[in-house]
């Protein structure tokens, strides 16, 4: 594995939970004074069962080779993304681990849905994952992040993500989180049947499943970083900002709000909490999945703050902070999860909130995390596509004016980064 000198998003981190569990999981190297936090909502003291201050250099995370994470190595085609993983591009040095993003070109093999086929594919940018799925999963209690973010605060075109998703599903293997993603949902509903696949209607699960037993794979957001410059319609926050999310389904079907638009009385969740510099997200209410038979089809809701930034913030080092209580262990409030930026409420929201429509609630589920830097022409380009260009293809080595036309500018200067 070579050693990358640019280094992107950095992460010593700290996972803390109400339990001790042995079986070596506190990395030798984090201080005494770092094993235990008290709770920002409550005062209540957490013992670390988690940690990873990366401070052996030149580790390696390739498929097998590193017993708490792995970088992927493989296409990633979920939101129209503009990059490949490669597992090369993450390493430690300096107590750092490091994920960089190069402007190179990478021939892979696809598959088309469509026609059922393989075919030979290209993309012009590589980057990295590195994900704790089926390695180092918890339920509840207190993470924290030391990060870095990469690139520059006003160029938009990076899409870094630190996350969590259920371990029922893998992140950018889609077929692992059909019908699966981002359910938290454990009642039975005939109307819904179809749409989960492990359903609490289901007396017989398969795979060692608790009969009677709603699962999935829901997904919260510490980080979702959108750098560029510029006011947004309708909205306090502009950019640069970060999005802190908590994805669930099932989501509100109809009389929904439109994205870019402030929802309607009744329309939307009610009861969220929002810092300082902190705001509703407008442009982000879920997905609808949409499936071949529409009777798999479902929505799921994003319920989504964001966190205005500056250059100067961009440039400094921040410790992201999760607190999640589950329903189970809260249940006067139904759970609770809470994002903090050194400490700093930035966004937060009640189980009660939640059970406000279809019942859907705080995840209970074992969760992972998830670190990567993503692109995507849909996530800090420009909007809409530049006059007289295609936005089909996106190269910065490429003479051809069609690959750069709709790159955001000096997107491509700074990269490595």
């Amino acid at each position: 594995s070579r050693r990358l000198q640019a280094a992107g998003v950095v992460v010593p981190l700290l996972p803390l939970l109400p339990w001790v569990v042995g079986g070596g999981w506190v990395d030798p190297d984090t201080a005494q004074g770092d094993r235990t936090t008290r709770a920002l909502v409550d005062g209540r003291t957490f013992d670390l069962v988690f940690s990873d201050e990366f401070d052996v250099d030149h580790r390696s995370f390739g498929d097998g080779e590193d017993p708490r994470w792995t970088a992927l190595h493989k296409n990633d085609y979920t939101n129209t993304a503009l990059q490949f993983y490669d597992k090369h591009l993450v390493t430690t040095s300096h107590g750092m681990l490091n994920i960089t993003t190069v402007p190179e070109t990478t021939e892979f093999l696809a598959f088309d849905d469509d026609t059922m086929k393989y075919h030979r594919s290209k993309k012009h940018f590589k980057s990295a994952m590195v994900q704790g799925w089926n390695k180092f999963c918890f339920t509840g209690g207190i993470l924290e992040v030391k990060a870095l973010l990469p690139g520059e605060a006003y160029v938009g075109g990076l899409w870094p993500a630190i996350w969590l998703m259920g371990n029922l599903a893998r992140a950018t293997y889609v077929g692992s989180s059909n019908w699966m993603w981002p359910w938290s949902f454990d009642k039975c509903s005939r109307d819904l049947q179809k749409q989960q696949l492990v359903s609490a209607c289901n007396p017989h699960p398969h795979y060692g499943m608790l009969p009677n037993s709603g699962r999935g794979a829901p997904e919260i957001d510490i980080l979702e970083a959108m750098p560029g410059s510029g006011a947004l319609p309708l909205s306090t926050v502009g950019k640069p900002y970060f999005s802190t999310s908590l994805q669930i389904a099932p989501g509100i079907e109809v009389n929904r709000p439109q994205g870019g638009v402030w929802p309607g009385p009744g329309m939307w969740y009610e009861g969220m909490e929002y810092g300082a510099n902190s705001s509703m997200n407008i442009f982000f209410y879920g997905t609808r999945n949409v499936k071949k038979n529409q009777d798999y089809t479902y929505q799921s809701d994003a319920l989504s703050g964001n966190t205005q930034m500056d250059k100067k913030k961009w440039e400094q080092w921040h410790t992201y902070r999760l607190e999640w209580e589950t329903k189970e262990s809260d249940p006067l409030r139904e759970g609770y999860i809470r994002w903090y930026m050194d400490d700093e409420l930035i966004y937060g929201i009640r189980g009660e909130t939640l059970s406000q429509h279809l019942d859907s609630e705080v995840p209970s589920e074992p969760m992972y995390l998830i670190l990567n830097t993503a692109m995507s022409s849909t996530w800090g380009f420009p909007q809409p596509c530049p006059a007289d260009c295609k936005c089909e293809c996106f190269d910065c080595n490429s003479k051809d004016k069609q690959c750069t036309c709709g790159i955001p500018p000096g997107f491509c200067k700074f990269l490595p980064t």
